[in-house]
């Protein structure tokens, strides 16, 4: 998942064919809201075992060095869009940044699960494991509103990510085209380019997101 930005809702017209990338309205970059907390451990370990300064993290990305300061010593906390930058930045999990894990086993307990939302509520993200428990592989149960468009943050390179649409219907833009998704269906692509999910159907999706990492 990339920057969060600003959901609209399009005319059923665009969601009967397979659409050009110019045919597809520009959408603004908007902020999520800051439901998640980075450990600072996490992220100043991550960054310094890889030899990578505040300054190098800052520009790779373009983000502010104070801000990046801030999220390590926990006094910022940090939205779901800049936890995808500094994962990107610095080419590690997303779920690294967000906790250890257990050597060997790992439960996640659906109560226990920290639920990431954008801003508007419309995109939401609920861990289905434990960070790090897994170290190259990450899942997730994600619900779109009815009408929502979501751009994501390309992930480190090598990345794929697999999509199956457990209800409602999801509509993919990748590489300037629109994948259309039924029930049952599933979508497998490189994420580590620019990539968009709408919600095309008049109920909320419900949809099962596994991120696979290159070694």
């Amino acid at each position: 998942m990339p920057n969060v930005m600003k959901t609209t809702t399009l005319p059923e017209s665009k969601h009967t064919r397979v659409l050009a990338g110019g045919d597809i309205p520009p959408i603004e970059p908007r902020p999520c809201a800051p439901q998640a907390q980075i450990g600072a451990l996490q992220l100043r370990a991550a960054r310094e075992v890889r030899g990578v300064s505040l300054e190098d993290l800052a520009a790779r990305t373009k983000l502010d060095v104070s801000d990046i300061a801030n999220i390590e010593t926990g006094t910022t906390e940090a939205s779901l869009g800049t936890i995808w930058k500094l994962s990107a930045g610095l080419g590690v999990p997303f779920s690294e940044l967000l906790g250890p894990g257990d050597a060997q086993v790992s439960i996640q307990r659906a109560a226990d699960a920290q639920v990431l939302r954008t801003t508007d509520g419309l995109l939401e993200s609920r861990p289905l494991v434990t960070s790090g428990a897994c170290r190259w592989v990450e899942a997730y149960a994600l619900k779109l509103a009815p009408g929502a468009r979501h751009a994501s943050e390309p992930h480190p390179r090598g990345t794929r990510e697999i999509i199956v649409v457990i209800s409602g219907s999801l509509s993919v833009t990748f590489e300037g085209r629109d994948y259309i998704l039924g029930h049952g269906d599933s979508i497998t692509f490189l994420a580590d380019l620019p990539h968009v999910y709408e919600n095309p159907g008049n109920t909320q999706g419900r949809y099962h997101d596994i991120i696979v990492y290159d070694r």
